[in-house]
């Protein structure tokens, strides 16, 4: 997305100082993949899974998808500090309850296991793994942008941590929780995560 199109995605026209922030945040020179193309991309996909029949709220879903990355560093409870941020910024601008459905699924791409009732879950969680389901050559760029954002771990230990993710996401009955997602983006997700398991060794 570019910059206009994702400033029109942003669903809470009255509070465009904390839209800038957040987009300041995803910016930073520092990250890697979890940067401004990722967030457009998070959000196309959620406009997709719209688009075919998925049925989510669309305002705590939209405004998970801004902050769950909103704090990005390549440390742990990245997903933690960005539910924070979104827990001490959001009151005032929307209901307590979605407030606290935003924290909620922010949390959740933690793990991205969300319950197969948990509609809002199963869009976010698809919408931000469909990364893995991408061509050869976004796929390769995804992959060494992730590398650039843990730069200070050694080859070793990067490809041990980045074994375990995978092996655990491969471990799921299904990475995706959609129907659509499940149809669209299943089968070369898998084959794209098992092919850089191998290349890992």
């Amino acid at each position: 997305m570019s910059l206009s199109t994702l400033h029109a995605s942003w669903p809470l026209p009255d509070a465009a100082r904390l839209r800038d922030a957040l987009l300041a945040a995803y910016a930073d020179p520092q990250r890697g993949y979890h940067d401004t193309v990722h967030l457009g991309e998070v959000l196309g996909r959620l406009d997709e899974l719209a688009a075919h029949g998925v049925v989510f709220d669309e305002l705590p879903v939209r405004l998970a998808g801004w902050f769950h990355d909103a704090v990005y560093d390549g440390e742990r409870d990245a997903e933690e500090r960005s539910a924070a941020w979104a827990e001490e910024a959001l009151p005032g601008l929307v209901d307590d309850a979605t407030v606290a459905e935003v924290a909620r699924l922010v949390r959740l791409t933690e793990t991205h296991r969300p319950d197969d009732d948990d509609a809002d879950g199963c869009a976010l969680s698809d919408a931000d793994l469909g990364i893995l389901a991408a061509g050869p050559e976004r796929y390769a760029g995804y992959v060494a942008a992730v590398r650039v954002e843990y730069a200070h771990l050694d080859d070793a230990t990067f490809a041990a941590g980045r074994r375990t993710v995978l092996d655990d996401l491969l471990a799921k009955p299904h990475l995706f929780h959609t129907t659509h997602g499940r149809e669209r983006w299943e089968d070369a997700a898998r084959a794209n995560a098992t092919a850089e398991l191998a290349r890992l060794g």
